[in-house]
């Protein structure tokens, strides 16, 4: 790795971070001023026959995602896809240091950005100008995809799921597909759903004293969710292939936050609202999930005696003829888990040139969630997942990245290049 010019662009991009913050309404990031110290690093090598042909797709003005090719005598292709150029929000208040400045401490490469996802971006760009400069002749054609609006779904269509509907993807179905946006530096294979829920008890409004007389929504959305959790585990319990894939955990629903109607303490609460989440392991579908959660709903409110009760003069249902409630709603977004592929020649070569630089490859599965990756496994993509960051780091205040991390990470990319040439070559 060229040090001087990668710490350089990592330098720009992280200095373009505070226009690159997605949170909308309020924080639209303008993902070409990330891109275009990208394309003016690259710029001796993408004009008229050059090596590297440079592509930027947008969808929405100031928000273009950014594709680079390094053609090879063939038509298959090694793509480096994910690693985006938004990233989410800091607080100059909250970090020790200007977030929106590359700070070099020894080996730690503080700003946003660094570890998710600019760190990335910079890695990669040094990988095409390795290419371009040594005049690597290949079989295999080697594409990078710098991808808008990863951060936030709120406006659909602008990143990677536009690039795939506009069919600008099409052609790295040819080979396999690594997603270079998780952490720590070996392969990850396995990622979970994630669906947001909220769970609203509706009871009556009456004096503490009185308990027989009002309906206290704390008390039925508490057992309500017991109930719905027990339900789940039994439906949803460990899967065998969560084993073969190490996940450190099976599939989860819990409850997270907890709200109710403002009032006194002796008060019975008229309504409550518990939230949380699922988990959700990719051997199982999130529409399954979806519809087995609502049906314990309906059935719960269709039968509240069969909802424990706390002490004798509690209930859900009073003399006056008012019954409790239970209403379900689900968070905007639901991700997909994803199980990546492990016969894929990707696969191979990924864990192959972790191995070889890294000394060891341990593959991971994780239940956390990672955006979009299943979609493009859906379309028939081969989709592998890796990182180069620091999971302890992603999203926090003073995050950073190791410098000798992401030197690692050009030369593991640029070995499952080698390794997926080679194989062409032998064929």
């Amino acid at each position: 790795m060229n040090d001087e010019r990668f710490l350089g662009l990592l330098g720009k991009l992280v200095g373009e971070a505070e226009t690159l913050q997605d949170n909308p309404p309020d924080l639209v990031p303008r993902e070409d001023n990330a891109s275009q110290h990208v394309l003016d690093i690259l710029a001796p090598y993408t004009g008229e026959g050059g090596p590297i042909k440079a592509e930027r797709v947008s969808f929405e003005e100031g928000r273009g995602n950014l594709i680079l090719t390094y053609p090879g005598k063939t038509e298959r292709t090694i793509a480096f896809v994910g690693s985006h150029l938004d990233v989410v929000p800091a607080n100059p208040e909250t970090w020790e240091r200007n977030p929106f400045e590359l700070s070099v401490e020894g080996d730690k490469l503080y700003g946003r950005g660094t570890t998710d996802c600019l760190g990335h971006v910079a890695a990669i760009t040094e990988l095409f100008l390795q290419l371009a400069e040594r005049k690597v002749a290949l079989d295999v054609t080697v594409v990078a995809v710098f991808i808008a609006s990863e951060e936030a779904e709120a406006k659909p269509g602008v990143g990677v799921d536009g690039l795939v509907e506009a069919g600008k993807l099409e052609f790295i179905k040819n080979g396999p597909v690594i997603w270079v946006d998780s952490a720590d530096s070996q392969p990850c294979i396995g990622t979970a759903g994630a669906m947001m829920w909220h769970l609203k008890a509706i009871g009556k409004l009456f004096h503490s004293g009185l308990p027989h007389k009002g309906i206290n929504a704390l008390e039925l959305g508490m057992e309500a969710v017991k109930i719905i959790q027990e339900r789940f585990y039994a439906d949803f319990p460990a899967h065998p292939k969560e084993e073969e894939y190490a996940f450190a955990t099976c599939s989860t629903m819990k409850p997270t936050q907890m709200s109710c109607a403002k009032g006194g303490l002796n008060q019975l609460p008229p309504h409550a609202t518990i939230s949380g989440d699922i988990r959700l392991t990719p051997f199982y579908e999130v529409e399954d999930v979806r519809a087995k959660v609502e049906s314990y709903v309906a059935e719960l409110n269709a039968d509240l005696g069969s909802i424990p009760t706390r002490g004798p003069h509690s209930t859900y249902t009073i003399a006056d003829g008012t019954t409790g409630k239970l209403e379900l709603t689900w968070g905007a977004m639901a991700l997909e888990g994803i199980a990546c592929n492990l016969t894929s020649p990707g696969y191979k070569a990924l864990c192959k040139a972790t191995e070889e630089v890294k000394g060891v490859a341990k593959p991971y599965a994780i239940c956390g969630s990672l955006p979009l990756v299943r979609s493009l496994q859906r379309e028939g993509f081969d989709l592998q997942v890796t990182g180069y960051g620091l999971s302890d780091t992603y999203h926090a205040d003073n995050e950073y990245a190791l410098h000798s991390d992401l030197r690692d990470a050009v030369k593991i990319l640029a070995r499952i290049v080698a390794e997926i040439d080679e194989g062409l070559a032998k064929k």
